[in-house]
């Protein structure tokens, strides 16, 4: 019997951390919450969550080395998933409430207020994943929950052959935003897996199954 893969969870104090743990396990995955470094660059994965504030949450992850961590196992070709917050950070720059914040820069683009008449955008919602995708597969007509005012809604990466094509899942809230991105090892969702129910958990399976 095959050992389940090994998913860090980094703990840098945002929220709805253990939530994510269970949702890994759920999903086949040997998951642990730590901030140790070591475990963090040598996990079969890492899942980086995040709860709140464009700023708040890139401060903590500077404060804890999470995004050298980041950086490090991206370099190495090291599997990363962002969720919500997590994934808002990895671009260059988020925009809240008039404050500018430089983000990781793993991908560029400006994480900006979504243009609908009711923030935040909270509840179900239907996705549109591209071709391809890996974690959508199995689950493409399926409903998940977001919670957020802020989002990517332009995809400003400019990949040239031979290296594949990003992944790119968009869902509609007043305009259309990115709902998901995979690329290469780095992945991301705007939404919660972790509380979207048998849908979220098939897709932390399809991705812990990737790694």
């Amino acid at each position: 019997m095959s050992r389940a893969p090994r998913v860090a969870v980094f703990d840098y104090e945002s929220g709805n951390v253990h939530s994510a743990v269970k949702a890994l396990v759920a999903a086949g995955a040997d998951a642990v919450l730590t901030r140790d470094r070591k475990e963090s660059l040598e996990a079969d994965g890492l899942l980086v969550p995040g709860v709140g504030a464009f700023q708040a949450v890139r401060d903590a992850l500077h404060a804890h080395g999470g995004d050298e961590i980041i950086d490090r196992r991206l370099a190495g070709g090291r599997p990363v998933l962002g969720i919500c917050v997590g994934m808002q950070v990895l671009f260059t720059h988020g925009v809240e409430r008039g404050h500018d914040t430089e983000g990781l820069g793993e991908w560029p683009g400006a994480v900006t207020e979504l243009n609908a008449p009711v923030l935040p955008h909270m509840g179900w919602n239907t996705v549109e994943p591209g071709a391809d995708s890996i974690l959508f597969r199995g689950i493409e007509q399926e409903r998940f929950y977001f919670v957020h005012s802020y989002a990517a809604q332009s995809w400003e990466l400019d990949v040239i052959p031979p290296f594949p094509q990003p992944v790119l899942t968009w869902s509609t809230y007043g305009d259309p935003f990115l709902a998901a991105v995979e690329n290469g090892p780095l992945s991301a969702t705007q939404f919660h897996p972790e509380k979207s129910g048998e849908a979220g958990i098939q897709l932390l399976r399809n991705w812990v199954e990737s790694l």
